[in-house]
């Protein structure tokens, strides 16, 4: 479904990516992870198109993508759920869920079902302003305004952070519900090593802008990966 090869992404003089390569495969959670700084949001933001990388390639579904604006990656099927979750502060939750319509073909502009059916509390707060919502129901919001675009991709910039542990259950039980019922490819960039160890179907750990490990979630118990980890 995706494949970045080689991506290089420098701002000014500095360099965030350093040869990176990884592919995401549909019907799959693959999990990037490592400490702050190490440039997997940097990552993630040239995948969607946010940054122009300095080489190399992003491929969806066997087309690049070098060369494409963000909107139209969306429009292709790839969403962005970003770090800090960017719901529009002002508009109302029925609102925020409608933005999503843009990349959609007019006849399919409606609020998928099973939206409400993974984040039931958006259905109850749909005329509450997005800003008044607390940090977590934020999250269910902007997950579910990904979800409305109909995503064949979905990028997760680190959806648990700040988040409490009950809605950190819930939104595991929505990913993995997306992967087993839907068969989209799910990218989610975590810091919880935890959630990642129990949904991951493949693990790769950044450091120093480079993919220094790829492999199954269960080698997250292992001490030479988890050096990759700890502070």
């Amino acid at each position: 479904m995706l494949e970045v090869t080689d991506a290089t992404l420098h701002y000014g003089a500095a360099q965030a990516l350093r040869g990176v390569s990884l592919k995401a495969d549909a019907g799959k959670i693959t999990c990037v992870l490592g400490r702050n700084g190490v440039g997997k949001t940097s990552l993630m933001r040239s995948i969607v198109g946010h940054h122009r990388l300095t080489s190399g390639t992003v491929a969806f579904e066997g087309k690049a993508l070098d060369r494409s604006a963000a909107y139209d990656r969306a429009r292709s099927g790839i969403a962005f759920v970003p770090q800090g979750r960017e719901v529009f502060p002002l508009l109302t939750v029925k609102e925020n869920l409608e933005t999503g319509f843009a990349p959609v073909k007019r006849g399919e502009r409606h609020i998928p079902g099973y939206v409400f059916e993974l984040f039931p509390v958006l259905k109850d707060m749909l005329s509450r302003r997005g800003g008044d919502l607390s940090g977590g129901q934020q999250q269910q919001l902007a997950i579910g305004r990904a979800l409305v675009t109909r995503p064949k991709l979905l990028v997760l910039d680190e959806p648990t952070e700040g988040i409490q542990p009950s809605i950190i259950k819930d939104i595991g039980r929505a990913i993995r519900f997306l992967r087993d019922q839907t068969g989209i490819a799910i990218l989610l960039v975590e810091q919880y090593l935890d959630f990642c160890r129990e949904l991951a179907d493949e693990v790769n750990i950044m450091d120093r802008g480079l993919i220094v490990h790829t492999g199954p979630a269960s080698d997250l118990d292992r001490a030479d990966v988890r050096k990759f980890l700890t502070v």
